[in-house]
C-alpha cells in the first residue's frame, strides 16, 4: 500500500501551506519525499523551475537548499546552541554572525554558549528552527514541531513562527494533526486521509465550503443534519436553511454551531453546557434523540434541562450526498 497516491499540490511562492490530516494518512511522507529523504515511485516533485525528483533524476537533499524542523527538535546534546545553528553551514568568517543573526530572528540573541539541556521546549524548538533557517533555505519544512508542546507555549510559539515566516517571505510546508494550527499557520490548507488530498484552499473557505462530510467534521465542530435540499434552502430539523449552491431533494446539511441560536422554550432539551469564558458551548437531544451542538458567546442563558428552539442564523452552508 502507498503512503500517499495520485496527490498533486501547488505551494505558492512565499507563503506557508498547511498539510492537516490524522496521523497515518500520508503528512509526514509527503514531506519527506519533498525534502529528498524519500524516493518518489512515480510523478515529479519542483521547487520553482528546478526538477528535484523525476523518474530519471533525483537531487540529493544536501543541494535541495531546503530547510526542514523536525517535531522532537533533533539538537546534538553535546553542541552549545551556536554549534547546532551552524551545523548545516560552511566554514567561514561569516559562520558566526550567521549563526547570531539565526539566533536573534528567534529570539535567542546572546544564548548561542548554552547547552541545548538547559533550555526550555520552546527554546529548544527555537534553536532547530534558527538552525533551519540559518542557511538561508528557498523552502522550509516543519513536521508538527509544536507537538510535545504544553498547550500555552505551543499557541504562544505557533503565533511566533506563523508571524516570522510570513515576514521573511520563506516558501514553507507546515505539517499537523491539529486543525486550529493549520489556519494559525497556513495561508492554504491541504486536507489529507489515506494518502490522498481530500481539498486544498484557504482556511476561511475549507472551514465555510467543505468539500465533503469527513472534512467538514475533521477542521472544526459541525452539525451534519438530514435535509430536503432545493435551489437556495433547505428545510431541517432546525427550519430552512440558505445554501451556498443547489442540493438534491434528499441531503445532508451542514449547521456549524456558531451558526445557530437558542431561544426559550420548544422541542429540544439542553443535556450539558460546557462555559469557556469567552463562549457557551450547549449540547442537545430531542425527543428521537437527535444531537445538536450550539455554541453562544457570552456566558450561558440557559442551564442543564431547559427547553429550548433552535434556529439557523448564519451565512449560506453546504450540503452533501446522503
Amino acid at each position: 500500500m502507498r503512503a500517499v497516491n495520485d496527490v498533486s499540490i501547488t505551494v505558492p511562492a512565499g507563503t506557508v501551506t498547511a498539510l492537516l490530516g490524522p496521523s497515518g494518512c500520508g503528512k509526514t511522507t509527503l514531506l519527506r519525499l519533498i525534502a529528498g529523504l524519500e524516493r518518489p515511485a512515480e510523478g515529479s516533485i519542483h521547487a520553482g523551475d528546478k526538477a528535484l525528483s523525476t523518474p530519471d533524476q533525483v537531487t540529493p537533499p544536501e543541494k535541495r537548499r531546503i530547510g526542514m524542523m523536525f517535531q522532537e527538535g533533533a539538537l546534538f546534546p553535546h553542541m552549545s546552541v551556536a554549534e547546532n545553528v551552524a551545523f548545516g553551514l560552511p566554514r567561514g568568517p561569516e559562520r558566526s554572525r550567521d549563526v547570531e543573526q539565526a539566533l536573534e530572528l528567534v529570539g535567542l540573541g546572546g544564548m548561542g554558549k548554552r547547552p541545548p539541556t538547559s533550555l526550555s521546549g520552546g527554546q529548544r524548538q527555537r534553536v532547530a528552527l534558527a538552525r533551519a533557517l540559518a542557511p538561508g533555505p528557498e523552502v522550509l519544512l516543519l513536521d508538527e514541531p509544536f507537538a510535545n508542546l504544553d498547550p500555552a507555549l505551543r499557541v504562544e510559539l505557533r503565533t511566533e513562527v506563523a508571524s516570522l515566516l510570513r515576514t521573511l517571505g520563506i516558501t514553507s510546508v507546515f505539517v499537523t494533526h491539529d486543525q486550529e494550527e493549520a489556519f494559525v499557520m497556513g495561508a492554504q490548507v491541504i486536507v489529507m486521509r489515506d494518502g490522498r488530498v481530500l481539498q486544498s484552499a484557504p482556511p476561511s473557505e475549507l472551514y465555510s465550503r467543505p468539500a465533503n462530510r469527513w472534512v467538514a467534521t475533521f477542521v472544526g465542530e459541525a452539525n451534519v443534519v438530514p435535509g430536503q435540499g432545493g435551489a437556495e434552502a433547505a428545510e431541517t430539523i432546525v427550519g430552512p436553511v440558505p445554501l451556498a449552491k443547489a442540493a438534491q431533494p434528499k441531503c445532508e446539511v451542514l449547521l456549524r454551531p456558531e451558526h445557530l441560536e437558542l431561544d426559550p422554550g420548544g422541542a429540544w432539551e439542553i443535556e450539558q453546557l460546557e462555559f469557556y469564558g469567552h463562549d457557551t458551548l450547549y449540547l442537545l437531544r430531542d425527543e428521537q434523540g437527535t444531537k445538536l451542538m450550539v455554541r453562544a458567546g457570552g456566558a450561558p442563558r440557559f442551564g442543564s434541562g431547559d427547553r429550548t428552539s433552535v434556529r439557523y442564523h448564519g451565512p449560506p452552508t453546504v450540503a452533501f450526498e446522503p
